[in-house]
């Protein structure tokens, strides 16, 4: 009887040690069949990476980055409670395949245009098949080099000459820091919303606190990015149910887009019946004389609004911070840019060119994106996919892999994109491969904003730097914040002075 009773009171410390060796043996056979064992996070039955996802969540990009450059395929696979298996690839054999040989099989995939679907709606980057095809084709149109001549010419030259570089010279005057990324933040948003709406929105003068619609665009792009990045992506459909916490601020803020565009479509609608609109060649335009469903236009302008708002803002503030460390390079720009005036001369800036692709290199504007395959399939370094995966390339990894740019990949150095490296003086590489820097996308969804994208950020760089230079007050080391487009924690602070004529 009493070792009956000891045994009675052995029973769950028995019962314990019993469930521990069966989860050690469960681990001991999960992690012999899963063959990326060592090259990714450390993975467990159930729980899958999330001790090691929560212990790096805070640098989820460089953690990232270090698990690919000790894969041998420069390949992991992600598995998160809660979450959809993801592979993620900084290989760019699998990013072709993925984005181009055998694109049909991994489209955005419902996951994703669910995540988006509040704020973007049937807008031309958040859809599949079809809907996508139809929009791609008319808006392609709107980026031939006739539309990107009067681009230049009617938005860019007005926008930069007439409100960006007056605000400049008045804090140079002044002596105030300012800071850069917001004032090109508003710059950027002021000229896509010119480009889709035929209007500007924000006023560039620091002093007065950016405009409602700028706030709601920063709240919606935000709040959508990090549901993506949630651990448990149950927590924020709950939160969208209840309309607590983050999902009410997002419901309100994509209230406030939503209605603000739907205002200007019908205003532009009655000035077009009242012919009162003549000679407006914007983008709005363009989709109303097309005959487009209202409720298709608005998820149109605003996906073109939240694409062109923040990239080329994004890479030019990571521009400048960088440029600040090389003032051998800042000189060589500024005297490439001397008589640049027009379209057709910016095309001769090579080094600017390069400087600002070595910057994306290092600090791209949307640091990975993800799609999801349709079916079975099979990634040409081995990876196995299954129908449902999540798939990610990651430009941010990409950029900092010794396998593709050497052992200086770390360093900023724009001759490597020249034919002749170290010599940035020669005649620059023609074409990259998109895949190994897939920072517009590749394939068939390329980005169709790439050139435009480089027009502008020449245009504003060569502008600025003929007249101003930037002394950076901080931070000293600036963090990267990954959301739908990637900013800088805290802005960048700089002291606004002018060029000397001699410089």
């Amino acid at each position: 009887m009493g070792a009956f009773m000891i045994l009675l009171s052995l029973e769950p410390l028995l019962s314990f040690f019993f469930l521990l060796i069966l989860f050690y043996t469960a681990l001991v056979e999960f992690r012999r069949r899963n063959k990326f064992s060592g090259t990714g996070p450390a993975t467990y039955p159930l729980i899958g990476c999330l001790i090691s996802f929560y212990k790096n969540k805070h640098r989820l990009l460089d953690w990232y980055t270090e698990l690919l450059a000790q894969s041998p395929t420069n390949t992991i696979v992600v598995q998160r409670l809660g979450a959809r298996r993801t592979i993620v690839t900084a290989n760019p054999q699998n990013v072709e395949y993925i984005l181009k040989t055998n694109f049909n099989n991994f489209p955005k995939g419902k996951p994703f245009t669910e995540i988006l679907g509040d704020f973007l709606g049937q807008g031309i980057f958040n859809v599949d098949g079809e809907l996508w095809l139809t929009q791609r084709r008319f808006v392609s149109h709107e980026f031939s080099t006739k539309s990107l001549r009067e681009f230049v010419m009617h938005t860019l030259e007005r926008e930069v000459c007439e409100r960006l570089l007056p605000v400049l010279e008045e804090l140079s005057d002044e002596n105030k820091v300012v800071d850069l990324q917001e004032l090109l933040g508003r710059f950027s948003f002021n000229v896509i919303c010119k480009f889709t709406l035929g209007t500007d929105r924000c006023c560039l003068d620091p002093c007065v606190p950016t405009c409602s619609l700028a706030r709601a665009f920063d709240v919606a792009a935000e709040v959508s990015a990090r549901r993506g990045a949630a651990p448990l992506f149950m927590i924020w459909r709950v939160k969208r149910w209840l309309g607590a916490g983050s999902e009410g601020l997002l419901r309100k803020a994509v209230g406030e887009v939503q209605t603000h565009v739907m205002r200007v479509i019908e205003e532009r609608k009655k000035r077009e019946e009242s012919e009162e609109n003549c000679g407006v060649e914007d983008l709005l335009s363009r989709l109303l004389s097309a005959g487009h469903e209202e409720e298709l236009i608005k998820d149109m302008v605003i996906s073109f609004i939240m694409a062109g708002r923040d990239t080329t803002s994004a890479a030019m503030t990571w521009f400048f911070w960088i440029l600040s460390h090389y003032s051998h390079m800042e000189k060589q720009i500024v005297e490439e840019a001397k008589g640049v005036l027009d379209y057709e001369s910016m095309k001769n800036l090579s080094f600017l060119k390069a400087c600002l692709c070595e910057s994306m290199r290092l600090y791209p504007p949307v640091a990975w994106d993800s799609k999801h395959a349709s079916g079975d399939d099979l990634l040409p370094d081995g990876t196995v996919v299954k129908a449902g995966d999540r798939v990610t390339y990651f430009p941010y990894g990409m950029g900092r892999m010794e396998t593709l740019w050497g052992k200086d990949c770390f360093e900023f150095r724009p001759d490597r994109w020249f034919v002749e490296p170290g010599n940035s003086e020669g005649i620059m590489l023609n074409e990259v491969s998109p895949f190994l820097f897939p920072i517009f996308q590749a394939g068939p969804r390329v980005c169709l904003g790439k050139e435009m994208a480089f027009v502008q950020m020449k245009y504003v760089v060569a502008s600025i730097l003929s007249r101003f230079k930037f002394t950076i007050v901080g931070p000293e080391r600036p963090i990267f914040v990954p959301l739908l487009t990637a900013h800088m924690s805290g802005g960048l602070r700089v002291l606004v002075c002018k060029r000397e004529k001699s410089e």
